[in-house]
């Protein structure tokens, strides 16, 4: 259900093609709500033909020109009702977790290299967070949507700083496991 939540959020923020919502997802929302370029035009129809976006009128009319979209007072008013809505929170769903539950009983081949790349990668996504955070968020900046959208890319950097953390945690105590064969790193 949040996926044509995260479309409306976007098109409040800025009327945009489907195109430009892609390329907006890839860049932003995208962090923390991702969605294929397929969903997004599939939601826009639904959104559309329910009554919450409409294609924007075309300047002058081309075929083959790509459609704008902007919510209407329908969507607002969805969007409004969602956000205020009460949600339970989400059990992480993390394949590398259920991968460690299994080499308790299988054995940790191959392991733990891959806790060494999980590592590199959150650690430049931590990177990237906070490259965006000093570019868009200087000192002063801090009208009511700033600051919510703030809060947003500050949840991103914690969340990466625990994975960073945790995964030299779970490497440290992989180097103490006995009677393990391990690769050398």
């Amino acid at each position: 259900m949040s996926l044509p939540h995260a479309i409306l959020t976007a098109l409040l923020e800025k009327p945009s093609s489907g195109l430009e919502l892609t390329r907006r997802f890839d860049k932003s929302i995208g962090y923390f709500w991702s969605a294929t370029h397929q969903q997004i035009y599939r939601e826009l129809g639904r959104l559309e033909s329910g009554g919450l976006i409409r294609t924007l009128p075309a300047a002058q009319p081309a075929r083959g020109q790509k459609k704008s979209y902007e919510v209407l007072p329908a969507g607002r008013a969805e969007l409004a009702r969602w956000t205020a809505a009460a949600q339970d929170p989400r059990s992480p769903r993390d394949p590398l977790l259920l991968r460690l539950r299994a080499a308790a009983v299988v054995g940790t081949a191959g392991l733990e290299a891959d806790l060494r790349r999980h590592l590199e990668l959150h650690r430049r996504q931590l990177a990237e967070y906070r490259e965006i955070e000093e570019r868009d968020f200087p000192p002063g900046r801090d009208t009511p949507g700033d600051r919510l959208r703030h809060l947003v890319l500050r949840a991103g950097i914690d969340l990466e700083t625990f994975w960073t953390q945790w995964l030299v945690s779970a490497l440290t105590e992989f180097a103490e496991l006995p009677g393990e064969e391990r690769e050398e790193g």
